[in-house]
């Protein structure tokens, strides 16, 4: 389980999708604040999820070949599918990009951004949460045992991780803020520029390691 929702956690925090908007939201007026609901958000996200399957479960997991210890695997399996079919279709999408040139970002995306409320923020961060990554890694704490520690830091660990880029991020300007926006912003160019290739790594290393996984464990 620990591997599992480690790998889940790392493919969450490296999305260039949510990385790119948070840079812009900590970017514009009253960023640090914003910056600060957003990540919170991003967290209640997470801690909601792992306590609404922990109710489920009554923090036991399921045993070993029950029917639902073999649902919640299919389901596992199921997402890590889907994970694969959504890269190979944003590789292709990609692909049919290359022979075109994109349109311009809007110069006004800023402007919007510096006139938000922080309820726009948590609001962002709900909806550019990697839902698909998180619902795999909701599969994962069904198994989780709350009798032993390690679960518990396993747990946080998967939080803290999959928040780990965010938080840097809002650090950063915290501590630098004079240095860190410009920097900032040539680092969202320069992942936006390579976004697509990222979301179609992150997909399909993640999709192939959990289908595999689950394949293994239904037959094992």
């Amino acid at each position: 389980m620990v591997l599992d929702l480690l790998l889940i956690a790392l493919a969450i925090t490296l999305d260039p999708l949510p990385i790119t908007a948070f840079v812009l939201v900590v970017a514009s007026a009253r960023g640090v604040g914003k910056g600060l609901v957003f990540i919170l958000s991003w967290l209640a996200c997470l801690v909601a999820v792992i306590a609404a399957v922990l109710a489920l479960t009554g923090g036991q997991p399921p045993a070993p070949k029950a029917p639902s210890s073999t649902a919640v695997l299919a389901l596992k399996l199921a997402i890590g599918v889907g994970l694969v079919v959504y890269g190979v279709h944003r590789r292709r999408r990609m692909v049919a990009e290359r022979a075109h040139r994109r349109p311009p970002e809007q110069p006004s995306l800023t402007a919007e951004l510096d006139r938000s409320t922080v309820w726009t923020s948590a609001g962002l961060a709900v909806l550019l949460q990697p839902w698909g990554m998180v619902a795999a890694g909701a599969t994962t704490v069904v198994s989780a045992n709350l009798a032993h520690p390690v679960t518990w830091l396993a747990l946080f660990a998967f939080c803290l991780l999959a928040t780990a880029s965010l938080l840097a991020i809002e650090l950063y300007v915290v501590f630098a803020p004079e240095q860190a926006k410009p920097r900032l912003l040539r680092l969202r160019a320069w992942m936006k520029a390579h976004q697509q290739q990222a979301i179609v790594i992150i997909c399909l290393g993640l999709g192939f390691w959990l289908t595999g996984r689950s394949i293994y464990q239904l037959t094992a």
